[in-house]
């Protein structure tokens, strides 16, 4: 480990002591304060990220991407709001879980304390600096920064602000770093500062997410990539399968709960396709379609799917579309080619909804519903630091009870082993 890694770390690890047995209201003040200094100093922040914008444009990074990269006024706003409804929200530090009395007399519990020091790599998102910020801090952790280069400004600015209100408050700055080097070099450093960092969180596309998974010696939980279908059953209401495809498709193309792939009943293939058809193309969206459905899209433009289509995530607006003969079929292919993250039926049928329910494997399986609902503050957790798409320790949005873990607290009156 190199020297300044390994001061970083270390000082990370100082400042997680100290927030791991910060008062409640304490964590909460810094919070607020910390939103409204967002907010007061929007002008610096959309400085900055104009710079990254400008960047952005010259290198003509994919128009998706950029809205990522973008920030306003009203984004700016809304990213300290996120901060204090995460100030709002139950600290779970010290809370017990759990306590049973042994037949020696011992009492033996279990209590939720802070993981310790958290690193984050992610992407063009300048939004996740406050967002993973706000969680770390309000679980009692200290948070390692390592943003993408093509947001190095923004994410500069926002550090800088977080860390002047830390020190307006007599708080460890080091509680909230971010890593400058913005060198491929200085990731695997980080990922492999084990003496310090507790775990990685990589939130970005495959590519990040594998390197992160094979270079780290750090614990990594996986989080983001989204290859998510909706599966519109023969008893659909199709006013509201078309809804949901259009919403999970189009609102936001570059996210990871976005729908990537249609699954249609055959029954109903002709009468939803003819409809999609018209409300897709307003759209602009291309479709990769299976060969007995190309015929059927006039007015979208259309190619024949291949094998690699089934596991695609696009970031984009194409979608790739497939019928089946039944719910099972459908259950099969999701299970098949998607990444474990938000699934979607749209049916009036109960027996097969709680089939779908119980056979699909992913962080988050909806019944008539949107995929796009994957998201921390719509599950009431505030903002999120990620969505894991792996099992262990956590799945789904993650919050701040996922930035926790547990410890045996013991209470006895003199015994001894026999």
């Amino acid at each position: 480990m190199t020297d300044w890694m390994n001061e970083l770390g270390k000082s990370a690890h100082d400042a997680a002591m100290i927030l791991s047995t910060l008062d409640t209201n304490r964590k909460n003040e810094a919070l607020i304060a910390a939103a409204d200094a967002l907010v007061a100093k929007s002008a610096d922040i959309l400085a900055a990220n104009e710079k990254d914008l400008q960047a952005a444009r010259e290198n003509n990074m994919p128009l998706p991407l950029q809205d990522r990269l973008m920030l306003t006024e009203e984004r700016i706003v809304s990213i300290a709001g996120g901060m204090k409804e995460v100030a709002d929200l139950p600290d779970p530090v010290g809370s017990v879980l759990e306590m049973k009395k042994r037949p020696n007399g011992l009492l033996i519990g279990k209590q939720r304390v802070p993981l310790g020091v958290c690193a984050v790599i992610y992407e063009a998102r300048p939004n996740v600096t406050a967002d993973v910020f706000a969680l770390c801090f309000k679980s009692g952790n200290a948070v390692i920064l390592k943003g993408g280069k093509e947001a190095a400004n923004s994410n500069a600015a926002i550090v800088e602000i977080i860390q002047s209100v830390l020190d307006e408050l007599s708080l460890p700055r080091t509680a909230c770093q971010l890593l400058y080097d913005n060198s491929r070099e200085a990731s695997r450093e980080l990922m492999r500062c084990s003496k310090w960092v507790d775990v990685l969180i990589p939130r970005g596309g495959a590519g990040l997410i594998a390197s992160c998974v094979e270079n780290a010696t750090v614990p990594v939980i996986e989080t983001g990539t989204g290859n998510c279908h909706v599966f519109v059953d023969e008893s659909a209401d199709l006013d509201m399968a078309i809804n949901i495809i259009l919403n999970g498709k189009t609102q936001r193309v570059g996210v990871c709960n976005a729908v990537e792939s249609l699954l249609v009943h055959e029954k109903i293939a002709d009468q939803l396709i003819v409809r999609l058809d018209e409300a897709l193309s307003a759209h602009n969206v291309k479709i990769h379609a299976q060969n007995t459905l190309v015929d059927q899209f006039g007015k979208c433009d259309v190619v024949e799917a291949t094998e690699a289509d089934w596991g695609t995530e696009y970031l984009a607006l194409e979608l790739s579309v497939k019928t089946v003969r039944s719910v099972d079929e459908a259950i099969a292919h999701i299970n098949e080619y998607n990444t474990g993250h938000s699934e979607s039926i749209v049916t009036s049928d109960y027996a097969n909804a709680r089939k779908f329910l119980n056979g699909v494997d992913a962080a988050a399986v909806y019944v008539n519903a949107s995929t796009r609902f994957t998201d921390g503050r719509e599950f009431g957790l505030g903002a999120e630091i990620g969505i894991s798409t792996q099992k262990l320790h956590a799945r789904g949005p993650m919050g701040l009870e996922e930035l926790t873990t547990t410890k045996y607290i013991i209470f006895g009156d003199g015994q001894i082993r026999p």
